[in-house]
């Protein structure tokens, strides 16, 4: 397994993690089974929101029988009074969920306390002037939440989430039909806002949690696709971890079965990861632009392109530490001998020799 480290705190977050959406389908001996296969492989990252009322008793079985090696996310606006998912902005049934969900896990803290699914300035103003955010706050102060988060679909709140300073992860919808479509409300902003806020995640250090990977399976079905061709999970997967900011990658899965073909991703080759089949597939209006992906490398002259590229795109939004990263790569823009070899396998049609100057010139060195 891999681990990136949550900005603010020391946790190792797996980079594959774990939704529940779907595993409500399977019986209660293939969920343990599933959620002990995770725990072994190394996953210690858990959404404990499914997309409807699961046996909360047996997932919280397995991950209470782990719980000082897993991480959890409990969201504050879920809400299962008919057995169906949904949410609210009501503190009274919100708090009474999230409560039980602490109990069904046979625990006293959530590692990360979200406030769920918040997509509207209305719904916004109504939680964060209110009981909601009040009781959170509360419980991250006596420590029965470790983290505040938050989950959004739309960059303008999350902008909003972003200016209080008060989280440290936000869970946010992530893939290429929602990058590079407008297919789907869940994909909401142009792509250059939603790249711009992923450097602001990371330039605020706060981690990102990645839900719909896949949008939903559509990204994994050509017929589905709004593409016409169908990427598999470990591109999805390696798509979101190459995007700013982007800590652990959830998946829902139905069971053993699924789970065994995420974790493939551990072992998939770089050709398996490459998903440079995008720059046919993603509509050629949109800018080209760079997005660290690295199927540019290898450079002939040992820059770490993907890296430069990040921390001049960070200085320009005014990360005073960028600058000094930069400076401390063992190679810079400047080396560049404009021999167009990652102008030639940039799959996002991002003139990188061109690029080089500019930062060179940016940088003066």
């Amino acid at each position: 397994m891999e681990y990136r480290v949550l900005p603010h705190g020391a946790e190792q977050i797996s980079v594959i993690g774990l939704g529940s959406a779907g595993i409500h389908n399977a019986d209660a001996a293939e969920i343990e089974r599933t959620y002990e296969l995770a725990i072994d492989a190394g996953i210690n990252h858990f959404d404990f929101i499914p997309s409807e009322a699961a046996p909360l008793e047996t997932m919280g079985r397995v991950l209470g029988r782990h719980r000082d090696q897993v991480h959890v996310q409990v969201h504050i606006g879920a809400l299962y009074e008919s057995g169906a998912y949904g949410w609210t902005t009501e503190a009274e049934p919100a708090i009474a969920e999230f409560e039980s969900r602490l109990r069904a896990l046979g625990t006293d803290y959530a590692d990360f306390g979200f406030i769920h699914c918040i997509d509207e300035d209305a719904d916004f103003d109504r939680v964060m002037n209110g009981g909601i955010w009040d009781y959170a706050q509360a419980r991250k102060a006596d420590g029965s939440i470790r983290h505040l988060a938050f989950s959004t679909h739309s960059p303008h709140i999350a902008r909003r989430m972003l200016d209080t300073g008060a989280f440290d992860l936000a869970m946010f919808s992530l893939n290429p039909m929602y990058d590079y479509t407008d297919e789907s409300e869940y994909g909401q902003g142009e792509t250059s806002d939603r790249m711009a806020l992923m450097h602001e995640f990371e330039r605020a250090g706060v981690g990102v949690s990645v839900m719909k990977p896949f949008a939903g399976g559509q990204l994994l079905d050509a017929a589905a696709s709004p593409f016409g061709r169908a990427l598999t999970r470990i591109q999805c997967i390696q798509y979101a971890l190459d995007r700013p900011g982007v800590l652990t990658v959830l998946p829902g899965v139905h069971g053993e079965a699924d789970l065994r073909d995420l974790l493939g991703y551990l072992d998939a080759s770089s050709e398996e990861r490459d998903y440079s089949m995008l720059a046919e597939m993603a509509p050629q209006s949109r800018e080209a632009r760079c997005v660290y992906c690295n199927h540019c490398q290898p450079c002939p002259q040992g820059i770490q392109i993907g890296l430069v590229n990040k921390y001049y795109d960070l200085a320009m939004v005014g990360d005073d530490l960028a600058c000094e990263h930069y400076l401390n790569l063992k190679h810079h823009a400047s080396e560049c001998i404009r021999c167009g070899h990652c102008d030639r396998r940039c799959p996002f049609g991002v003139a990188q020799s061109m690029r080089m100057s500019e930062i060179e010139a940016y940088f003066g060195r």
